[in-house]
């Protein structure tokens, strides 16, 4: 069962997490290199802020993005900004996120996201959560996978074992977490079925193309190729 507010209650301490460590950062680190290729670490940051003014477009039934081509040219006009114009936008922009949020509505209504892509209103905050979360450990600061909070790293390879669900690229494949727990996905390709076994963080690190999944354990095949997110 999916609880909005209290993913809202995450959201907000993933935010807070990741102003603590962005605040402790200089001019010179926000224009370095992030760990997604081809982006700075001011890029990233700028996409965390344009995400959580585009989620305010979900929650009040306009486009997310005006267009691929405006969405990518403000994450490129925003990038090089220094780091307390970012650190002003992150906060402006989720708390935006926030009032939103904090308008009554129905949550089991479907949003529209990009691409066509649809979904409850209620999962609109664990979405923002997945953002948050993964972009801060794209920033190469010290947050790893390993420091995720164990429950979110649960739902959200859940989230990605769904979304490959019956893909026609990905064979049946079982994964199977330190500790016992598992999930299946793909089905959908020839071969199979594969059974993965990893800690949690590296087997979300594989499924959120984080990791090359080189320190997981593959049984009855190879590694399954991913399709990109």
């Amino acid at each position: 069962m999916i609880d909005h507010a209290d993913d809202l209650v995450s959201v907000q301490a993933a935010t807070e997490r990741l102003l603590r460590a962005v605040g402790a950062l200089d001019d010179a680190a926000v224009t370095q290199s992030s760990r997604l290729p081809g982006w700075t670490r001011g890029h990233v940051l700028t996409h965390l802020s344009r995400n959580a003014d585009a989620l305010v477009n979900v929650f009040e039934g306009r486009p997310m993005y005006a267009s691929a081509e405006a969405r990518d040219g403000d994450i490129e006009a925003g990038a090089p900004r220094p780091l307390d114009e970012q650190l002003a936008d992150l906060r402006t922009s989720a708390e935006r996120f926030r009032a939103a949020a904090a308008v009554p509505a129905d949550w089991s209504r479907t949003v529209e996201l990009r691409n066509g892509v649809t979904d409850r209103a209620e999962r609109v905050p664990f979405r923002r959560w997945i953002e948050v979360e993964l972009h801060h450990v794209d920033l190469g600061i010290g947050y790893e996978l390993e420091d995720l909070p164990a429950g979110f790293t649960d739902r959200e390879i859940r989230f990605l074992a769904a979304r490959f669900d019956g893909h026609p690229d990905v064979p049946a494949t079982t994964l199977t977490a330190t500790g016992g727990r598992t999930w299946t996905t793909g089905g959908g390709a020839d071969g199979g079925p594969v059974t993965v076994e990893g800690t949690p963080a590296g087997l979300l690190g594989w499924l959120a193309g984080r990791r090359d999944g080189g320190a997981l354990t593959v049984k009855g095949g190879d590694l399954p190729k991913l399709p990109p997110l």
